[in-house]
C-alpha cells in the first residue's frame, strides 16, 4: 500500500511540473528593478578610483543602513514608490564610534517607469535622472564629498555606472 502512495505522489508531483508554464517561476537571473551603481574617486586626483572605508547609506527615516569598506564601487537601492530618494551618505559611519561619523545627504530626482517582466516576476522599475538638478548634495559646511557627477542617468541595468563621487 506504501508503494501505490510514493507512486501516486511522484506522480502527481511529475504532473504539477509538466503542467508549469514557462511564466510560472521568476528564473534566476531575471533583470529586475536596477539599483544605483556609484563608483568612488579621488578629488585630489579624479582620474583615481578611490576606495570607501567605513561607509554607511543609509535612508533617513530607516534604522537600518547599507555598510560598505574597502570598495570603490556600490550598489544603492531607489525609491520605486516617488520619484525622489535622500540618502545620508556617512563616512565611518559603519563603525561603532558615532562620534566620529560626519553625514552628507545625497537627494536623488528621477522619474519612474514600471516595465512589466513576465507573469511569475511581476514589474521592474526602471529609473530617469531629472535633466535638471538630477542629484542634489546638501551643504552643511563639513561635506567630505566635493564633487558629483551623471555618467549615465538613465538607470536601466546594474551593468554600467551611473554617478561618480569625488571625495
Amino acid at each position: 500500500m506504501k508503494k501505490i502512495v510514493v507512486i501516486t505522489l511522484s506522480l502527481l508531483l511529475a504532473l504539477s511540473f509538466w503542467n508549469c508554464e514557462k511564466d510560472d517561476i521568476c528564473a534566476e537571473g531575471t533583470p529586475v528593478t536596477p539599483r544605483l551603481i556609484i563608483e568612488f574617486y579621488d578629488a585630489a586626483n579624479p582620474t583615481v578610483l578611490k576606495n570607501v572605508t567605513n561607509l554607511g547609506v543609509i535612508e533617513p527615516t530607516f534604522t537600518e543602513g547599507i555598510p560598505f569598506n574597502g570598495v570603490s564601487k556600490i550598489q544603492v537601492p531607489l525609491r520605486t514608490t516617488a520619484d525622489i530618494t535622500t540618502l545620508n551618505f556617512t563616512q565611518n559611519g559603519s563603525d561603532t564610534n558615532s562620534t566620529n561619523d560626519n553625514i552628507d545627504a545625497i537627494t536623488f530626482n528621477y522619474e519612474r517607469i514600471n516595465e512589466y517582466v513576465s507573469r511569475a516576476c511581476g514589474y521592474k522599475t526602471l529609473f530617469y535622472l531629472n535633466d535638471i538638478n538630477p542629484i542634489v548634495l546638501t551643504a552643511d559646511g563639513n561635506n567630505w564629498i566635493q564633487n558629483i557627477e551623471v555618467i549615465q542617468p538613465n538607470i536601466e541595468t546594474e551593468n554600467e555606472v551611473h554617478v561618480k563621487i569625488y571625495f
